[in-house]
């Protein structure tokens, strides 16, 4: 019997998490693990209280036509990984790895370079999270060290986007 690596099995878990998002878009599935604990889940979906655009049955950035990574300030969602993050207690996300996986909405298939925007980068780095593991394929990810977005990520700027 072949056993799931530990990696792919996490990366596994927030893939099921993002099909409770509400993106018309692209739905995102994040879990924040700590020594081989699940800290908390979050999932790409509006405010609480708040319609979500499944419910509204449009995307405002897609009838506009803005183009991924860019105004993300008019998007209707909080991302999966702001929303991990809210759920979870600082101390907890300390040295933590935050694992994400995109799934396209119009295709079905995974997001094609995933990855965090500038706001959700900002907010990663202030959680304490260690490194972000990001899905690819169903097999193979890439590991992303928070502090190389410290040392070197231009799109913290805001100006670049991703």
């Amino acid at each position: 019997m072949d056993r799931r690596d530990k990696i792919n099995y996490y990366l596994d878990i927030a893939q099921t998490v993002l099909n409770r998002g509400t993106c018309r878009r692209r739905n995102y599935g994040s879990i924040i693990v700590k020594n081989d604990e699940i800290i908390s889940t979050g999932y790409t979906g509006a405010p609480r209280g708040r319609k979500n655009c499944i419910d509204l049955g449009y995307c405002y950035r897609e009838a506009m036509n803005i183009p991924r990574g860019q105004m993300y300030e008019t998007c209707r969602s909080v991302h999966s990984e702001m929303n991990a993050i809210i759920s979870a207690e600082r101390r907890d996300m300390i040295g933590a790895t935050l694992y994400l996986v995109g799934k396209d909405m119009a295709t079905g298939e995974l997001v094609e370079n995933a990855d965090s925007c500038s706001m959700c980068k900002r907010v990663i780095i202030n959680a304490g999270i260690k490194e972000v593991i990001i899905r690819e394929t169903l097999e193979t990810y890439r590991v992303i060290p928070v502090q190389t977005w410290i040392d070197e990520d231009d799109s913290l700027s805001g100006v670049l986007g991703y």
